[in-house]
């Protein structure tokens, strides 16, 4: 067994941190025998985060994420949601994962084989810009976008939304990964459900997920 990993279990050892462009800190660490990407502040990737959103997926049921056709993943990191589609869920459809940081993706192809998933595409692009300029539509999006612990606001403007619901097919979905760890932060959250159920959308709510995330599920209210 790799000395570093079996050390993990009794102490984290890390093996990777720099600075990105895009990410103030990058870290990959082995921790409990498991390799994890971190910033300075938060888990991105194999950590806490992969529960909440593997967490996210079960809420949808595996059984009918299995057999849909594409799934778009807006902020990639290491791509933990991606190996729970590929590994655990055993989806076969298309994968297309939009990621700002390109060195993040470097370090997901290097540490955690993100580059061997034959059904993934990844798209270097801010995701604003790709949900207004996309013509494609997507049986599934996942939002997972962070700047460390800070979300950006583009997330919760009208524009935003309806570019999602835009990019949703029929009966298309939403998992939203939010993070609510302030009055100010559940306030806006708040806004943001009213404002979707106006769009015809039903949300459902999960609040305190791994401490402070906070999942939403979206779906057209057909």
């Amino acid at each position: 067994m790799n000395f570093k990993k079996l050390l993990s279990y009794f102490v984290p050892i890390n093996i990777y941190h720099e600075k990105s462009v895009v990410n103030k800190s990058l870290e990959v660490t082995w921790n409990n025998g498991k390799l994890v990407l971190d910033t300075e502040n938060t888990n991105y990737s194999y950590g806490s985060l992969e529960k909440v959103l593997r967490f996210g997926l079960q809420q949808i049921d595996y059984k009918i994420i299995k057999p849909l056709d594409s799934i778009l993943i807006l902020g990639v990191a290491g791509g933990s949601v991606i190996k729970i589609l590929v590994d655990e869920i055993h989806f076969k459809g298309k994968i297309t994962g939009v990621e700002i940081d390109v060195e993040i993706i470097e370090l997901a192809n290097k540490y955690f084989g993100l580059n061997t998933i034959k059904n993934l595409e990844i798209i270097i692009e801010d995701a604003k810009s790709f949900v207004e300029k996309t013509s494609s539509k997507y049986d599934l999006i996942i939002v997972d976008i962070f700047q460390d612990k800070v979300m950006p606001d583009f997330l919760f403007k009208q524009k935003f939304a309806s570019n999602l619901q835009k990019i949703m097919n029929k009966n298309g979905l939403v998992l939203f990964n939010t993070i609510a760890e302030t009055m100010k932060e559940e306030t806006r959250n708040d806004i943001y459900i009213e404002r979707m159920l106006t769009k015809n959308i039903i949300v459902e709510r999960f609040p305190n997920i791994e401490g402070k995330n906070e999942l939403l599920i979206l779906k057209n209210n057909l």
